[in-house]
């Protein structure tokens, strides 16, 4: 049914976004070395000595490839080593990954813990990579970006329509469902205003894909694996208790993809997450540098 005052809202809301659309500022030394890494004939020791200068960087990558989730087989003491064994690929999603924290972040609140969402966001990116891997999708590096970035557009909301979000997180507090309670305020889903920055930014068509669809992957018509990934990543965050996000209290698994998962029955399904909970326990306490 056309709603007047809603299409308004909508189209008030993409009109802020269109506004927005380039990144906030990345901190220089980040693009320097996203940029490293995106030349093929960059040494591994200069990168490495480049890397050094920033023992932050430093410290967050180690931190990431020791984690529970990447399983590597042995200890990564040395950013050298990282390199070796994660390639330049690999490095270059984290090191993004990690640029995207810098230049979202914004003081906390009440209404979000910047900490606990940051959390929330690695943690589901981590977890969906491992998954990935685990049922063999395509492009797991992919999985860990597009699990990190599938509440991008919350922490947008927060940044860039602040009274807004006060609005969603009181009427989500009152009862309202989240879809609800944005489009109320906005005219959009948090989904929506990520996969529109996501399309604005050139992001690959998967990830923009999963975005919108991460509450919804069997409306994903690109990658729908890829999606049902990252919302089981999602969702087990909630059922273990272990980098949950206020807005996702209510979170319920959506069906669709336990065929999309190729997961045969509710037992299964059970197995599947059961298999998951020691690895969300033990990642949690890796990553206490994200704040």
């Amino acid at each position: 049914m056309h709603n007047p005052e809603f299409e308004q809202k909508r189209e008030k809301t993409e009109l802020v976004l269109m506004n927005i659309y380039n990144l906030p500022p990345i901190p220089k030394f980040m693009t320097e070395v996203i940029n490293l890494l995106s030349d093929t004939t960059t040494s591994v020791s200069k990168l490495n000595k480049v890397i050094s200068k920033d023992q932050s960087l430093v410290t967050k990558i180690l931190t990431i490839a020791n984690s529970p989730f990447y399983g590597l087989q042995r200890k990564v003491s040395t950013i050298e080593f990282a390199i070796l064994l994660l390639g330049f690929d690999e490095l270059k999603s984290i090191v993004s990954t990690l640029s995207m924290i810098e230049s979202f972040k914004n003081k906390s609140d009440k209404f979000l813990n910047q900490k606990e969402f940051w959390q929330h966001s690695f943690l589901t990116g981590v977890a969906s990579k491992r998954i990935a891997d685990d049922l063999g999708i395509a492009n797991s590096q992919e999985a860990f970006v597009g699990g990190f970035l599938h509440d991008l557009g919350i922490s947008v909301i927060h940044r860039y329509f602040h009274s807004k979000f006060v609005q969603i997180h009181q009427l989500f507090s009152e009862g309202a469902t989240l879809k609800e309670a944005e489009n109320e305020a906005l005219g959009l889903t948090h989904a929506e205003v990520g996969f529109f920055l996501a399309e604005k930014w050139n992001f690959p068509v998967d990830l923009c894909d999963a975005v919108l669809n991460h509450h919804t992957p069997g409306h994903a018509k690109n990658n729908a694996e890829l999606a049902a990934t990252i919302h089981a990543a999602d969702y087990m965050t909630t059922r273990f208790k272990c980098g949950d996000f206020f807005f996702d209290k209510d979170l319920e698994f959506d069906q669709e993809s336990m065929s999309l998962l190729k997961i045969e029955s509710e037992e299964k399904l059970d197995e599947f997450f059961a298999g998951y909970e020691n690895l969300f326990q033990s990642q949690l306490e890796t990553i206490r540098f994200l704040n």
